[in-house]
This record gives C-alpha cells, structure tokens and sequence, in this order.
C-alpha cells in the first residue's frame, strides 16, 4: 500500500487513555442484590470468563432466580425517571438454546426484559412506553454459540445501541421506554417468571449503570476520541483476513465457471413455471380466461376468443360467474328497464322507505333487508348505490364474487364495478378478470442507464447490469466507484476508507508466493488478479483432495464440523461444501440435537401455560401474536413478521389482528409516526420536536402538537411555522380536548 507509511505516521501521533469509577449511587452489582442465588435451586457458581468476579451457571427448570421485594426497590430506585441507562453482562450461552437474560415486570407490563434465541439467532428486548404500549424490538445475532461474549445495552433517550465483544453492532432510534415502576414490580435473572424463558448458561459481571456510555465500564478502550497505532495495525489484519476470504471465494468461482463450460454440451430441457405449476416445453393449458403455452421456457398466454352469442328472446348475453365468454340467460322487466338474472334494484316507496327488489326467474321478487353494517368514513363520503339499499362508502374496494382474478371490486356512484389491480389490464369488457401489463415489453418502464428491465407480477424492477452497483430504484454505476474519488482507470481489488476522512486502493497480492492459499498438495497455485488459481500440473491426474481447516481431505471424503456437530461438510474436487444435517426422524440414530422435532422424550415436551396442551419438540404454533416453537421442553416465541406500512401517518391494529393497518381518522390510531429528527418553534419561541404536545399557555383545554406535514391537512384549528433552521413547513396544530377525550385533527 502505497500511503501505508503516511497513515502510520499520522495515526501513531494519536492516541487517550482514560480511567474512571463509577458513583455507587449510579451502579448495580445483580448478583450483589439477588441475595438467594447461591441457594437457588438451578443456579450454581462456577469458573467464569476470568477469575476477579463471581460467575454463576443456570440450568434446568425448578429454579428461582428473583430479587427479593427489597432488592428489587433498591434496583428500581436507581432506574426510575431515567432516561440513559446500560445493562452489562458476560454470558457463554449453550448452543441453539433460548432463554431470558434480565426481565423487569409488574404483571403483563414487561418495563425491560431482554431475550437471547438460539433458534432465531437474534437478540430481542421489551420494554413499555410511557403510554403503556408494549414496545419490541428484534437483533438479528447470534449469542447461543457456546462461547463467551462481553453483551452491553445502553439506552440514551430514544436511541438504543448494543456492543458485543466491545463492537458495536446496532444503534436505532426507538420510542422513550418509561422508568416508572409501581411498587411490586419483579426482577428476574436468567428466566421470565418461575415457568417461562429459562436462560441455560453461564452469567458474570451483570450490572446497570444510569450514566452516558455505560459500554465503557466494560470496554474502556472505547472511551477514545482518536485513533491509535494499535487500532491502524488491527484494521490492516482485517483487511488481509477479508483478500483471503476474497481470494479463496475467487478461486472457487473460477472452478464454477470452468465447470459451466461442460455444460452447454449437454441437452436440457427447458420448462416454465407458472403459479407454482411446472409445465414442460410446448404444454398447453388454460389459466383464467386465457389460453397458455410454454414455448423454449417462456410462458405466452393470450386472451380466449369469445363468439358473439345469439339469444333467444326474452334473454340477453351476460357473464356469468366462472365463464369467461358471456352467456344467454333469462331478463326481467322492471318500470321500464330490463334486468338479467340476479340483478338487483333499490326503489323508495312513497312513506321514503327502501325496497330492494332481485330478478329471479324471469320476475322481479322482493329482497328482506337485514340491518346495515358500520361504516369507516366520513358521512359527506357515504354514496347509495343503485343495486342494495345500504349506503357504502365511495371509492372504497367490496367484495364480489364476479371480480375473480388480479381484480377488486370497487363502490362507484353508478354502482359497484369491478377495477383491474394497479400494473394490470383487463382480459374482458367488464374488468373481471385482468393479466400483467409486461411494462418492460411495452416500453412502460423507468428504467435508466447501466440497467435491465425485470418484469414482474403487476409491476418491474431495474437489475443493475454486471459490474454495476445501485444508485437508486431505476439507475446503477461504476461499482468501483469511492465515496471521496473515483477509480476511473480501473477497479480496485479492495478500496478501503478509513473514518469517512482517507481512502485507498489496496493492490494485488500474491498469495501463491507468500503462502496464503489452500491449493492441494498434488495442485500448482497460480496468482490472478485478486486472488489464486489451483491447477493440476500438465501430464498428472490430480486427486481432488481438499485443504480444510489446515487438514487434507480426501475427494469424496464426507465429515461433521468440529464446532458445529449439525454441519455436514464434503470434499467435491478440490471443493469444499457445507450443509446443515438433514433430519430423518425414521432413522434411529438420528442426532436429536441437530433435529428436536424428532425427540420423542416426554421431558422434552412443552405444556402450555393453561396446562392442558401439551407440544412435542419442536412443534411450532401461533399464540398473542407471536410465533413459538417447542425447544427440548422450553418455548421460543418471537414476534410475527408484518408487512410495513408504507407512506401511513396513522396506524391501527384491529381486534383479533396482529398487524398495523393505515386509517386516516387519527382517533382511531394505536400509532403516529413522526420524524424527532426534526423540530419547528411555537409562538413563543419554544424548539419543540416533530410529535411532542404540549398544553397551550393560558389555558386548560387545548392542546398543542407538533408536526411535520408533506401536504396541507385541514385542521380544527392551527397555526403556521418556518422552521429557522431548513424550509420544511410546519403546522402546530391545536387539538381541543373533548369529553370523550379524543383529540380531533
């Protein structure tokens, strides 16, 4: 590296070193307060990660690790009304296992409980606002590894961060969990309550801090303003480790490659696959109301041909449900209109009364109208419809049976007509039944320079063209290209940016001179640009052997991981491939470790807290909104995945649902989302963040909150604001308090 002398010289001028203690007052040793865990059934003391603290192992399931009433005062008197404070912890988790680490409840309302998954490999913390809405939040990472790690969480306000091993590895913005604790509330160790969330490991040096960068008691090489000599030979570590990694990853592709060739000798067959339905080359079928083939992989369809129908009379031509083609069928006549079969008409009688009347068998026959249901929308936006007698809501989709495929049915003020979903066109005059509009075929696309244009259900993608990164949704450049330069002659192997502040390009190295390879030993290594080549000498017949872990393994040669016994590795000509262990619960020597699903044990059983269902192991259900799975006798649950609500000011989660839907009636929202990156400035000069409230000066009965509109809302009564430092528009809106307590917009 040609500026590697500049750096050092410049970084080794740099360097802080610090101390500090802690005011007791602003520490909590947990073991010091947990006064009963040395007679804690399930609890012992053992080596720990270093020999200057206590450490204690957890395991099985009849323990009790809770503070006393005291204890968990004394612990909560130092949290609340805080709103910096740092859980640390030194952990070595048994693998694959789940378990809670630290859990601060008053009954349901979890105030801070922290939870480790082995199964889900992430991390996940819960916590309660200070409008007593559960909060969760889940890490992806791993703990459950049977290895030590320093874990460090530390919340500031409405940001949360975590460190592992003195790394940080997340910080996200998040809402303010509340510190205020009734009196009562529990603190657990190692497990949610006495029969849930038992954590099976080895703990030491659990405390809380209530101070700023608290992960500094744990990792005070962390508290450095500046880089040093050690911190620049580090990362020069890290970025030979990472040219191996590239260079061993380059040398496989080349193999593939070199494979590839063979293949293009071969005959295959190309089949296509529509709505998860393989059909093999020139297979005919019928999808809807078109006709399909599968031609050299490519699916073509096109609409089915419909004749003319030539009706008797007294009937008349209409698509009935599931036809494509519209069919003769009986009409009615009614105050002067003809109706067909199934039609219906609403008429007011002469006292204004609704009368809905359905052509049956050639005759208009009256309807009995039930009560009509609860409308979501404002009364001005409530249409009738000429079709029923109770008022719908405009523009709002219905239900119909006759809108079948890529097509919703929509209440229009002539009636209820059926629409073709958006990036659909319609396949019949009556929009029941819609296909893809192929945007790229058509020249319908957005699509810019360096890339490809993807069909896909309803819409496209733009695939950025070989050597190309994104820039946004429709456009790609150079991949070579830095954040403080570009490369325009060439691409770098690896360009390397130290602190947003020196960039430079790191140059080949040849790993077959220095050594750092894992060609066979009947193989020649040969340097390429940016990684190595393993070749067999000319007139030899190489053996396929390959070179893992600093072992030979022999072609063809199958083994377990040492640090993973659920791995199954295979040597493939000189290529080395893992896997996870397929389970075959019909096998008996089957691992169950590796494969819980297939443990028969009753004690690896789960019972449900009503304690009348009982779960095999690993058996998985759906309960509160959350996933759980039987883990060899202890439940995981994790948080159901939803779908996020794009471009949704308000959300609501309705009765019996798990998740957010947009309303636009801010009553009726469980969330607003707001930006608390930005601030506006009320009539007094006050800075006040995006969704902060306030009570207007001067009286009781208003209440100010401040947010950050893209368009203009009509309000009940507001003000309007520049924000002093951007031109963001603002919009103070005061929302009087009713009797009910809502606050209208």
């Amino acid at each position: 590296i040609s500026a590697t002398g500049w750096v050092l010289d410049s970084l080794c001028l740099y360097s802080l070193a610090s101390g500090f203690g802690v005011d007791p007052a602003l520490h909590v040793d947990i073991f010091e307060e947990f006064d009963n865990l040395k007679s804690s059934a399930g609890v012992s003391q053992v080596q720990g990660f270093h020999n200057e603290t206590r450490a204690y192992l957890f395991e099985g399931t009849s323990r009790n690790a809770r503070a006393s009433l005291k204890a968990a005062e004394r612990i909560l008197q130092k949290l609340r009304g805080r709103t910096e404070f740092t859980l640390l912890l030194t952990l070595k988790q048994e693998k694959f296992s789940s378990g809670v680490l630290l859990s601060i409840h008053y009954g349901e309302q979890r105030f801070l409980e922290v939870e480790s998954s082995g199964l889900r490999n992430e991390i996940r913390l819960f916590f309660q606002t200070s409008d007593q809405r559960q909060q969760r939040e889940v890490f992806p990472y791993s703990l459950a590894d049977g290895h030590w790690h320093k874990v460090s969480l530390a919340f500031s306000a409405t940001q949360v961060s975590i460190h592992i091993d003195c790394n940080r590895i997340y910080e996200r913005i998040v809402e303010m969990p509340s510190m205020d604790f009734p009196r009562g509330t529990n603190i657990w160790l190692g497990q949610r309550n006495d029969a849930h969330g038992f954590f099976r490991g080895v703990m030491q040096d659990v405390q809380l801090v209530v101070i700023p960068h608290g992960y500094i008691i744990q990792c005070p090489d962390l508290n450095r303003t500046c880089p040093t000599c050690n911190d620049f030979h580090g990362l020069v570590q890290k970025i030979m480790e990472l040219q191996d990694i590239l260079a061993k990853t380059s040398s496989k592709l080349a193999l593939a490659e070199e494979k590839m060739k063979y293949l293009d000798g071969c005959y295959c067959e190309r089949t296509c696959t529509l709505n998860r339905e393989i059909y093999r080359d020139d297979d005919a079928w019928i999808d809807g109301c078109r006709n399909c083939t599968c031609s050299n992989g490519t699916v073509e369809c096109e609409s089915i041909f419909c004749p003319p129908p030539q009706c008797p009379p007294d009937t008349a031509p209409i698509y009935m449900p599931g036809a494509c083609c519209k069919e003769c069928q009986p009409v009615c006549l009614f105050r002067g209109r003809v109706y067909v079969e199934g039609d219906r008409k609403s008429v007011h009688d002469s006292e204004g009364n609704c009368l809905l009347f359905e052509c049956r068998d050639r005759s208009m026959r009256r309807v009995e109208i039930t009560s009509c249901p609860e409308l979501n929308c404002p009364e001005s936006e409530q249409i009738t419809l000429t079709d029923r007698c109770c008022k719908v809501c405009r523009g709002a989709a219905g239900h119909s049976r006759n809108c079948v495929e890529n097509s919703d049915c929509i209440n229009l003020e002539a009636g209820a007509f059926c629409s073709c979903k958006e990036g659909y066109h319609a396949l019949r005059d009556d929009s029941a039944y819609c296909q893809d509009i192929d945007e790229c075929a058509e020249g319908k696309h957005y699509c810019r320079e360096n890339t490809m244009c993807l069909n896909t259900p309803g819409s496209f993608m733009c695939v950025c063209n070989t050597g190309y990164v994104r820039i946004d949704d429709y456009s790609c450049t150079e991949s070579c290209e830095g954040n403080l330069f570009r490369m325009k002659q060439s691409c770098c192997v690896y360009l390397v940016c130290l602190w947003c502040l020196l960039c430079f390009c790191m140059a080949d190295i040849d790993e077959c001179e220095m050594g750092r390879h894992s060609c066979a030993n009947d193989t020649v290594c040969f340097n390429v640009d940016g990684g190595y080549d393993c070749r067999c000498p000319h007139g030899r017949n190489c053996t396929g052997d390959c070179a893992h872990d600093g072992k030979v393994k022999d072609n063809g040669q199958i083994w377990v991981l040492d640090d993973d016994r659920c791995s199954v590795c295979s040597c493939q000509s000189g290529l080395v491939m893992c896997r996870r262990m397929v389970c075959d619960c019909e096998n008996p020597t089957v691992d169950v470790l590796c494969c819980p699903e297939c443990d028969p044990r009753l004690s690896s059983q789960c019972l449900h807290q009503n304690g009348l269902l009982a779960y095999s192991n690993g058996e998985t259900w759906e309960e509160n909104c959350q996933q759980c799975q039987c883990m060899r006798g202890e439940v995981d649950c994790w948080p159901i995945s939803c779908a996020p609500v794009a471009d949704c000011e308000f959300t609501v989660v309705p009765e019996g649902e798990c998740c957010p839907r947009c309303v636009t009636d801010p009553c009726l929202a469980d969330t607003i989302r707001n930006d608390i990156t930005k601030s506006c400035v009320d009539e007094y000069g006050i800075t006040r963040f995006s969704g902060s409230a306030w009570t207007k000066h001067g009286t009781e009965c208003s209440l100010c909150q401040c947010k950050v509109l893209d368009t203009y809302i009509t309000t009940h009564r507001h003000t309007r604001y520049k924000s002093p430092s951007s031109s963001t528009l603002f919009i103070i809106e005061y929302l009087d308090l009713n009797p009910c307590g809502c606050h209208y917009f």
